[in-house]
């Protein structure tokens, strides 16, 4: 037993022993391949003396490494022009590698070296006749690379070739030629519109969405060479190739909303064209593609073509793009967000897949904050609003900013969360955080300034309370808050809302935390920001109008209006001297002689009133504008702006649609005409012991259009009538003879068919023993084809 033991231990480990020797081989074997493959971009200048001599060397391994070389300098950004010559000898070399390296190379500097590169024209036009698919494609893709004027007619001529190959890789080079010879010389336009149409129609998969990509780059207002080809198109959609899925996607999408009618939804449901459907129909398999852009191009059809019915379908699709990778994410993002501004109960439900990340990217974590605030409602606004405070301890700044931006849109949004919104913001006040509490404020200023707005009813009293012991609380806390805009919407909300009709402390007329604000703000009046100032300038003006006779304040106001005056920034004085003018028949102590004002008895012009300037200082600045959405209204699915923020040049621009379209049968097609119902009567005869197979197709597209006859007689339709068909036809054979009451001449009469069908069958066979051979093949040939007829009808008809 243990000597068992220690043979099977021996040979596992011997066969341990030779799998760790055959993979150190392997991957020694790699990381060699590797190392001669990184030798050429490392390699020095002084090895590339020697090129030449390689190029002009008789052995193809020379002249592959010299090759190498080449395109590995051409990698680093060197100019290695002086080489064309040699490289031009190698065009017609038999090794396919090095003639793929010198087609690149020809590529490179053909624009360089016009005159040498024309040299190498009849190598790739004797190339083009190759009986290698992979040497004529890529001999036109050269051809039609060089980017030399003169050889124009040269490259239509090979177009027009290639577009008739009978390999579709090579039409679809052939195809792909066609924007590259319209860029060099637009006068071949015609001939290439006539190539575009002829490829139109072909059939295969693999060139069509190279097709495609030509026509929208030379005649992509040619839609009318769609017409007949639209529902052909449609069908191959699911064959063709990924990226040739999306050019043709787009291409229908024109086409549908520029020929067909808009779908109409009304109150007994939707009409949909049947073409609209087609395209619905044969692009929905394709939101299951792995490839997302794929995936994208269909939503985007399925959103600018199809009914409102059909936009639920895409919601699935794009939720799995996001977790493909960050970068499918990102795009995928910038898309679910201009449908949910659209119509966001699409996303609602599946607000869940919008919560950021810890890893996620700047870009991504704003665009999921813009998403939560979209989908929003008072189902989910709790979790929402949850989510949104728990950001606010993000480290990157802006994310915090946005956050609690977004929680204040939030409120708006959902009314009922108003108050909970304030309690949350007002408790990010006390944040040691500047960044939280600035934007706090910001927020908070907006929703107090927007519920201040909108009081009414029974709760008026209750809320006016609340916003103004929140704009207390900021006053307070002026000298915590550092950021300007911050400090700026403080001492705007203060001068705003500073009116007060309570008995207190303060002057007559006025809040008591205003006067202080005031006094506080002045001592730093010269350290404040612009927008600071300006805002502080405009309290000490409400301020003085409120109560003109009080001392104090107009000694501060005084005091800041000096200050302006002499102030830096122009915004500064002009916002001074406006407010001074303004201030003239309120009898303010703001305006003395010692201001260096002329005095109010030499100042022309109108002069308001207490009453008026109150109107022009208070009211007017209480209505909330909200102009978010307006820049995003003109956004695109599809689009580059829709990832970049902003419009760009190279953005498609949708067609409006046709309200009627144009009429359906422009789109028929021999293509399109359904093959007919057939009903087929298999008959075996057998004679001479040989059977023979006749199908008898009945012809109609229904079986009540007419149902085939033979002799004057109609088939049955059903099994029913077949029955009774026979025993009818049995009784009238038989009929013929019964009047007679003569069963024997039935009987003579059934036994001399027989006899006639067998001399006849005799007659035939000696009539085929005297024809000669010639007319025996021709015979056969006949008959052959006969029944292959008979057997297509056949096989038709059981479908």
């Amino acid at each position: 037993m243990s000597v068992d033991y220690l043979n099977t231990i021996t040979e596992n480990a011997s066969r341990l022993g030779m799998r760790i020797q055959e993979s150190l081989s392997e991957h020694t074997r790699e990381m060699n391949l590797a190392r001669s493959n990184v030798s050429y971009l490392e390699a020095d200048d002084s090895k590339g003396r020697n090129i030449r001599k390689q190029l002009d060397s008789s052995s193809d391994r020379e002249k592959l490494d010299a090759m190498k070389r080449l395109i590995a300098l051409i990698s680093k950004g060197r100019n290695v022009s002086e080489y064309f010559a040699q490289v031009v000898k190698n065009v017609a070399s038999q090794n396919l590698e090095i003639r793929k390296l010198v087609y690149i190379y020809v590529l490179r500097y053909a624009e360089q070296e016009p005159d040498l590169a024309l040299l190498s024209i009849n190598t790739f036009q004797k190339d083009l006749n190759d009986s290698n698919p992979f040497i004529r494609a890529m001999a036109l893709r050269v051809l039609s690379g060089i980017r030399v004027p003169m050889v124009g007619n040269i490259v239509v001529l090979a177009i027009k070739k290639c577009a008739a190959d009978f390999s579709p890789y090579v039409r679809k080079v052939a195809a792909l030629a066609i924007p590259k010879c319209y860029q060099l010389d637009d006068s071949h336009l015609p001939s290439l519109i006539e190539t575009i149409t002829k490829m139109l129609n072909d059939t295969s998969p693999l060139s069509i969405g190279s097709v495609a990509v030509a026509f929208e780059a030379v005649c992509p207002t040619r839609l009318d060479l769609i017409h007949q080809r639209y529902r052909r198109l449609c069908k191959l959609l699911v064959e063709v190739d990924e990226w040739g899925q999306i050019d043709l996607l787009n291409l229908l999408l024109r086409y549908a909303r520029t020929m067909l009618p808009r779908p109409i939804i009304n109150s007994d449901g939707e009409e949909v064209d049947h073409d609209i459907e087609l395209l619905l129909s044969s692009a929905e398999p394709l939101l299951q593609s792995r490839n997302p852009a794929v995936v994208l191009a269909v939503v985007r059809v399925f959103w600018y073509a199809g009914p409102p019915s059909v936009h639920v379908k895409v919601v699935r699709p794009l939720l799995r793009l996001l977790h493909i990778s960050k970068e499918v994410e990102r795009v995928t993002l910038s898309y679910i967000l201009v449908l949910a501004r659209i119509n966001a109960s699409l996303f609602s439900p599946h607000y869940v897949h919008f919560f950021m990340l810890s890893d996620d990217s700047r870009q991504a974590k704003a665009e999921k904050i813009q998403l939560l605030v979209c989908l929003v409602n008072f189902e989910n606004h709790q979790p929402i609003f949850r989510e949104l405070i728990e950001y606010t301890e993000d480290p990157n700044d802006q994310v915090v900013a946005d956050c609690i931006a977004a929680i204040g849109k939030c409120a708006k949004m959902v009314p009922e969360s108003m108050q909970t919104c304030l309690a949350a913001l007002t408790e990010m006040i006390k944040n040691n955080h500047d960044v939280v509490v600035s934007n706090a404020i910001l927020v908070l200023k907006y929703l107090v300034q927007t519920q201040l707005s909108q009081i009414s009813g029974a709760n008026a009293v209750n809320a006016s309370q609340s916003s103004l012991s929140i704009i207390s609380n900021l006053a307070r806390k002026i000298d915590d808050i550092r950021h300007p805009q911050a400090r700026a919407c403080v001492v705007w909300l203060v001068g705003q809302h500073c009116a007060s009709d309570q008995v207190s402390r303060a002057p007559a007329g006025i809040a008591e935390w205003a006067p202080d604000v005031l006094r506080k703000t002045a001592k730093t009046f010269p350290k404040e920001d612009v927008l600071v100032k300006l805002q502080i300038i405009t309290l000490a003006a409400k301020l003085s109008v409120l109560n003109p006779a009080e001392q104090t304040l107009g000694l501060i106001a005084r005091y800041i209006f000096s200050l302006a005056r002499y102030d830096l920034n122009y915004d500064v004085r002009d916002r001074a001297r406006v407010l001074s003018s303004l201030l003239t028949g309120v009898g303010s102590p703001v305006l003395t002689p010692d201001d260096g004002i002329t005095p109010f008895e030499e100042r022309g012009g109108v002069v308001l009133r207490s009453e008026q300037v109150k109107v022009v200082l208070f009211n007017g600045k209480t209505n909330v504008t909200d102009d978010e959405h307006a820049e995003h209204s003109n956004m695109i699915v599809g689009a580059l702006g829709v990832i970049v923020g902003k419009t760009t040049l190279s953005d498609t621009i949708l067609p409006d649609w046709h309200e009627e379209g144009v009429e359906s049968t422009l789109r028929d097609s021999p293509d399109d005409t359904p093959v007919p119902h057939a009903s087929n009567v298999l008959s075996v005869s057998s004679s001479t012991g040989s059977a023979t197979t006749v199908l008898h197709p009945i012809r109609g597209n229904s079986p009540s259009a007419g149902l085939a006859t033979t002799n004057g007689r109609k088939w049955a339709s059903n099994l029913d009538d077949f029955f009774k068909e026979d025993v009818g036809s049995d009784n009238e054979a038989s009929s013929e003879y019964d009047n007679d009451d003569s069963d024997e001449e039935y009987e003579d009469h059934i036994e001399g068919e027989e006899e006639d069908e067998e001399d006849e069958h005799d007659q035939q066979e000696g009539q085929s023993d005297e024809g000669n051979d010639e007319e025996e093949g021709n015979d056969d040939d006949r008959n052959s084809e006969e029944n292959l007829k008979n057997n297509e009808t056949g096989y038709e008809a059981f479908g």
